[in-house]
C-alpha cells in the first residue's frame, strides 16, 4: 500500500461523506417543512435525493476504480482502499442517516422552523430566493457568463500544458527541525555538486575480455558527454553459478535528480551515447539507478494516463445517459469533469512546479510533479465533480418531468439545490484545504489542487457554466434516440411518493 493511503482514505472519506449526508438531510428537512409526516419525509428523500446520491457513489468508485487500468500496484491499492472509503459513507448514508433523522423527527429541523410548523407556516417552495434571482441572470446572460466562466477555467488550466512529470529530490524538502534530508541534500550537493545525489548507473553482463574492453570504453565515453560531471572505472563483479559476470560504473550527472537536464542526459545517453560507443558489439549496456527508474516511472505512467481517462470517461459517460436519457447531458458533464480536473492541475503546476506562492502553502522550493498524482487526482476530482452534477442535473431532471419547459426545469434545479452544493463544496474545501499543513509533498499537493478545483466546479461550473450551456442547448438537453431508448435499461433517479401534504399527518411535538 501508498504511504499516502490512510490520508487519502481519510480526506475522500470526509468530503464525500458530508456531501452525500447534507444532500439526503436537506430533501428530508424540506419535506417536513412542506408538512409531510416524519416517515414520508424521509421515504421521499431515500427515493429522490437517495438515489442520487447512489448513483453519486457510483460514479465516484468507477472513477477511482479506474485506476486498475494504469497497471501499477501502488495505484490499484489506493483505488481499492479510496473506493471502501467512498463505499462506506454511501451505505451509512443510505442506512444510518435516515435511522437517526428518523430518531430526531422534526428536531431535525430548527427552533424556528419547529415554530413556524407548529403555527400551521408550511413552506411549500425549496428554492432559494437568492439562487433563484442568480438562476434567472444566468439566463438572462447566458452567452456572457459562460464565456466569462469558460475564460477563468482555461485561464487555470493553461500551466497544465507545462507540467513536467518526475520525482522530486529532497530539496523540495521541508526545512523544521524534524527532517534533517534537505539539510544532508544541501551540504552534499555544495560538497559534491547536485548530480551526487542521484548518480546514474552503467550495467552490463560480461561474459569476455573483449566485453570488458568494451564497457570501459562505453563508461569513457559517457564520462566525456555534455552534462556529465565524471564516469567511475568500472567495477566488475565475478560470475555467480550460472550467471555471467556483472560490470558497473557510476555516473554523475551535472544536475539534480530532479532537474530537467537530467531526464534529457538519461534520454541522450541511452538514444546516442551509448549505442555509438558499442559499434558492431553484442554487449548490452543498461542505464540504470534510483534517478533512471523515477524518470522511466514517469514517462511509463504519462504514457497510461490518456487511456486511463479514456476509460472513466466513457464508463460515466454510460451511466449517465442511462440515469439522464440523454446524450448532451452526460457529454457536457464529462467535458465540465475534464475542465475542472484541467484547472486544479494547472494551479498546481503553478504553485509546486513553478514555485508561485509556494511559500503560502508550505512549498517554498519548486520541483517537478509526481507522477502519480495527475492519475490520482483526476480519479478523485473526476468522482466528486460528478457528484454535483448528479446532484444538481438530478434535480433539473426531476424539474423537467414535472413541467416539460426547459428554462424553467434549470432555474428552480439551480434555485432549489444551489445553497446545498455550495455549502457540502464549502465543507469540502475546508477539509481538503486541512491537509495543506501536512508536512508530505503530495499530501499537501492532493489537498491544494483538490480544494481548488472543488472550488472552481461549485461556484463556477455548476452554478455558471452549466446552466449557462442547458440554456443555450434548451430542449436538445433531453434528447435521447428511440433506438437508443430502446436499448437502454431503465434507472430513475425520481421516486416522488408523496401528494398533497396532509395536515392531519403533519408532525406534531413541535
Amino acid at each position: 500500500m501508498a504511504s499516502f493511503t490512510s490520508q487519502l482514505c481519510t480526506l475522500i472519506g470526509l468530503g464525500v461523506g458530508v456531501d452525500y449526508s447534507l444532500f439526503i438531510l436537506t430533501r428530508t428537512r424540506s419535506n417536513l417543512r412542506r408538512g409531510c409526516t416524519v416517515e414520508d419525509s424521509i421515504v421521499n428523500a431515500a427515493g429522490t435525493a437517495g438515489r442520487a446520491v447512489l448513483f453519486a457513489g457510483i460514479t465516484v468508485c468507477i472513477a477511482l476504480l479506474g485506476m486498475l487500468t494504469v497497471g501499477v500496484s501502488v495505484l490499484s491499492g489506493a483505488a481499492i482502499a479510496a473506493s471502501i472509503a467512498v463505499v462506506t459513507p454511501l451505505l451509512a448514508a443510505q442506512t444510518l442517516l435516515p435511522a437517526l433523522i428518523g430518531h430526531l423527527g422534526v428536531h431535525a429541523l430548527t427552533r424556528a422552523q419547529r415554530r413556524a410548523l407548529g403555527a400551521g407556516q408550511l413552506v411549500a417552495d425549496e428554492s432559494s430566493p437568492h439562487w433563484g434571482r442568480w438562476a434567472r441572470h444566468i439566463q438572462a446572460h447566458r452567452v456572457a457568463s459562460g464565456l466569462a466562466a469558460l475564460a477563468l477555467m482555461a485561464a487555470l488550466g493553461a500551466p497544465f500544458f507545462a507540467m513536467r512529470q518526475g520525482s522530486p529530490d529532497y530539496s523540495t524538502d521541508p526545512t523544521t527541525s524534524s527532517t534533517t534530508t534537505y539539510r544532508a541534500y544541501k551540504l552534499l550537493a555544495r560538497g559534491f555538486r547536485p548530480g551526487f545525489s542521484g548518480p546514474l548507473q552503467l550495467v552490463s553482463p560480461i561474459n569476455t575480455a573483449a566485453d570488458r574492453t568494451t564497457f570501459a570504453a562505453v563508461t569513457a565515453a559517457v564520462g566525456r558527454a555534455p552534462g556529465v560531471v565524471a564516469a567511475s572505472q568500472p567495477t566488475f563483479y565475478p560470475a555467480g553459478p550460472g550467471h555471467p559476470a556483472v560490470a558497473v560504473a557510476q555516473v554523475l550527472p551535472v544536475g539534480s535528480p530532479q532537474a530537467e537536464s537530467t531526464s534529457q542526459l538519461i534520454t541522450r545517453l541511452r538514444s546516442m551515447v551509448i549505442p555509438r560507443a558499442t559499434p558492431g558489439s553484442q554487449l548490452r549496456v543498461y542505464l540504470g539507478g534510483q534517478t533512471a527508474l523515477a524518470n522511466d516511472f514517469a514517462a511509463r505512467l504519462s504514457s497510461k494516463l490518456p487511456v486511463f481517462v479514456s476509460v472513466v470517461v466513457a464508463l460515466s459517460f454510460l451511466l449517465l445517459m442511462v440515469v439522464f436519457r440523454s446524450v448532451l447531458i452526460p457529454a457536457t458533464a464529462a467535458l465540465m469533469n475534464l475542465l475542472s480536473a484541467a484547472a486544479a492541475f494547472g494551479v498546481i503546476v503553478a504553485v509546486f512546479q513553478w514555485g508561485w506562492l509556494g511559500s503560502l502553502v508550505g512549498a517554498p522550493r519548486p520541483g517537478p510533479i509526481e507522477p502519480l498524482i495527475p492519475i490520482l487526482m483526476f480519479a478523485v476530482l473526476f468522482g466528486l465533480s460528478m457528484d454535483y452534477e448528479v446532484f444538481l442535473v438530478s434535480r433539473m431532471h426531476e424539474e423537467w418531468l414535472k413541467r416539460a419547459d426547459n428554462s424553467e426545469a434549470v432555474n428552480a434545479g439551480l434555485a432549489i439545490t444551489g445553497r446545498t452544493i455550495t455549502s457540502a463544496a464549502l465543507i469540502m474545501i475546508v477539509v481538503f484545504a486541512a491537509f495543506i499543513n501536512t508536512t508530505g509533498r503530495n499530501i499537501k499537493m492532493i489537498g491544494v489542487g483538490m480544494a481548488t478545483a472543488i472550488a472552481l466546479d461549485a461556484l463556477v461550473v455548476r452554478t455558471m457554466l452549466v446552466p449557462a450551456i442547458m440554456h443555450t442547448l434548451n430542449r436538445a438537453n433531453w434528447y435521447l434516440p428511440e433506438w437508443l431508448e430502446r436499448r437502454l435499461p431503465h434507472l430513475d433517479l425520481e421516486d416522488d411518493i408523496l401528494t398533497t401534504p396532509r395536515p392531519e399527518l403533519a408532525p406534531v411535538g413541535h
